[in-house]
């Protein structure tokens, strides 16, 4: 496997492991019978549990831009050290962001977004050139 398919599978578990910290904090602030039911009304998330759910959506949209990344590099045969390296500047800036948008870090939460945006398409463009 290459080193972008083992990164793009850890960003699936970092992914997982955010899915479960914004449900329990969800659950917590909205409780178990709120969380249960059909949630035809849904509750408006605040504080923490409103940050980790803003945070994994934004994780959803980056990891389509990851995914397209990985499988361009992968399936062109392009996979170098560049591409491996941009592809761990992804994982770790996300590792940060998720603290950074939790703890309200400004700027620094849009300059870490940026970083794995920019080593997102960086892959891309060295798949191309």
């Amino acid at each position: 496997m290459t080193t972008e398919l083992t990164v793009l599978a850890l960003a699936g578990v970092l992914q997982a492991i955010q899915f479960a910290a914004f449900s329990i904090a969800a659950n917590m602030q909205i409780g178990p019978k709120v969380a249960m039911g059909p949630r035809d009304n849904a509750p408006s998330l605040t504080g923490t549990a409103g940050r980790l759910q803003r945070a994994l959506n934004n994780h959803f949209e980056g990891l389509i831009l990851f995914t397209l990344a990985v499988v361009v590099v992968t399936m062109g045969g392009q996979a170098s050290g560049v591409t491996a390296t941009c592809a761990w500047i992804y994982l770790i800036a996300r590792l940060f962001y998720v603290p950074a948008y939790v703890l309200g870090w400004t700027p620094g939460r849009s300059i870490i977004w940026m970083v794995g945006f920019t080593a997102t398409l960086a892959m891309i463009l060295a798949a191309l050139f």
